[in-house]
């Protein structure tokens, strides 16, 4: 698996980000002024899928914006020096080493993060930008949360989308399935709080951990670990200033602060990963206790929609393969289409018996809750390329065998076809049956190599 570590190629924070993009042309800067309501996104908008983005000036505020980190995968990989289709292997590989051994964080009391302290709180006053035009508002959507558990006091990593509500408040999404979920409704049926460090900012080891599903990252392992792992060394941590818990000494900003037991309020519309808008509905409301940052910080922010999709999709392949191949180790690869993240997967398997693909369907159902679809091919077929893959489906799967329907299933409340939190799934096994007919061999030219031809205008 290709991959060299980050920190020896200098690449520690945000900063060497932008820095290491630049440099291989994969900025760009705006430097005129624009508005973090709606201009700033529509700009981005128009980039999106391709480099990334720095705002330079946000008007009214101190502070750039860098847009799109995650909306290019090839852009991804080259900053953890791999490859976007060897990647998820990579992750993968970091993220079993960390099961096997895991790797503890290092605590102090100061760092980038904490250079400027600040008390007297007022959210409207950060380059917080309001995205999709029927948004609710100005949301965070990037940073990451960094809770304890109520009982053991393990850490446990993740991301929601945040709405700025007040000067010292955000209305936040929990998962209902998600593991702070699960901590804080231990917390408030004693009627306690549930304290958070939210993190903008923050490395790709960092964020990579937050994304990772949960049958990946079990709920009684430390997931700063898997931070760790990546980056080769402990992550560095330092104490909060206002809550019992520690934030990412490499942030750019940090927000203190606890969900309040027993309160609830509006919070959306937002533009989610589906393309749709998620409903203004009562959720879980975030006081913020103070706000530290760097010196000289960049407000991160993601847009929702592609760029959510492509930094899911690393992350959740990596956790899923983990998962699917310890279940069979003839499992290759597995790949989201790229339209359709985080519900229609797709398996590459070296078949050997015809009873193996649907003990690769059930193990990825297992390994990620939310699947909608999952097909299952051969090893001929270049699952990164839909069109080979939707290939593979027409000429091989018999739809009275190899189609099933799974209804009731888990589903993810984003999505407008959920009705009381199920859908239906759908599998389809359009592997080769066994034993192989000849029928079924690949059309193949012979594979030359156009260095070796005079060739103009190509």
């Amino acid at each position: 698996v290709l991959r060299v570590d980050m920190l020896e190629r200098g690449l520690d924070d945000l900063q060497d980000y932008v820095q290491f993009l630049e440099q291989h042309d994969r900025l760009i800067r705006v430097r005129s002024e624009v508005d973090q309501d709606h201009e700033l996104a529509g700009i981005a908008k128009k980039f999106e899928g391709g480099k990334a983005v720095l705002f330079e000036k946000v008007k009214g505020q101190g502070y750039p914006v860098l847009v799109g980190l995650y909306w290019n995968r090839d852009n991804t990989a080259e900053l953890f020096g791999s490859t976007s289709q060897q990647l998820p292997f990579a992750l993968a590989k970091d993220i079993g080493a960390w099961r096997q051994q895991p790797m503890a964080p290092q605590v102090g009391e100061s760092g980038p993060a904490n250079e400027v302290i600040e008390t007297d709180i007022d959210l409207y006053k950060l380059p917080i930008p309001h995205h999709a035009e029927l948004d609710g508002g100005r949301y965070l959507t990037s940073s990451v949360a960094i809770a304890k558990d109520p009982d053991t006091g393990v850490r446990n990593l993740s991301v929601h989308r945040m709405l700025v509500t007040g000067k010292n408040r955000f209305t936040m999404l929990l998962e209902e399935l998600g593991h702070v979920m699960d901590y804080f409704k231990r917390a408030e049926a004693k009627g306690e709080p549930l304290e958070l460090t939210i993190n903008n900012g923050v490395d790709l080891g960092t964020f990579v951990a937050a994304a990772s599903p949960a049958s990946a990252a079990p709920i009684d392992m430390d997931e700063t670990g898997i931070a760790s792992q990546i980056r080769g060394m402990p992550e560095q941590l330092i104490r909060a200033q206002t809550v019992d818990l520690e934030a990412f000494a490499n942030a750019q900003f940090v927000f203190e602060g606890r969900i309040l037991p027993d309160v609830r309020e509006l919070e959306g519309p937002y533009a989610e990963v589906t393309g749709y808008y998620a409903a203004r509905e009562p959720r879980w409301a975030f006081e913020v206790t103070a706000i530290t940052r760097r010196r000289q910080p960049i407000f991160h922010t993601i847009l929702s929609g592609l760029e959510v999709r492509q930094a899911y999709s690393s992350v959740a392949e990596a956790g899923v393969f983990s998962q699917v191949h310890g279940a069979c180790p003839d499992v290759k690869a597995v790949h989201f289409s790229d339209g359709s993240v985080p519900y229609d997967l797709v398996v590459q398997l070296d078949k050997k018996s015809n009873d193996t693909p649907r003990q690769v369907i059930d193990a990825a159902f297992e390994a990620l809750a939310f699947l909608k679809t999952v097909i299952v091919v051969d090893t001929d077929v270049d699952i990164f390329n839909m069109a080979d893959v939707e290939w593979a489906v027409a000429t091989r799967a018999q739809f009275e065998h190899d189609l099933t329907i799974l209804p009731e299933a888990i589903g993810h409340r984003l999505n407008p076809m959920v009705e009381n939190d199920r859908w239906t799934r759908m599998v389809i096994d359009a592997t080769v049956p066994l034993p192989r007919e000849q029928k079924y061999d690949r059309a193949k030219m012979l594979d030359v190599n156009l260095s070796d031809y005079e060739i103009i205008g190509a």
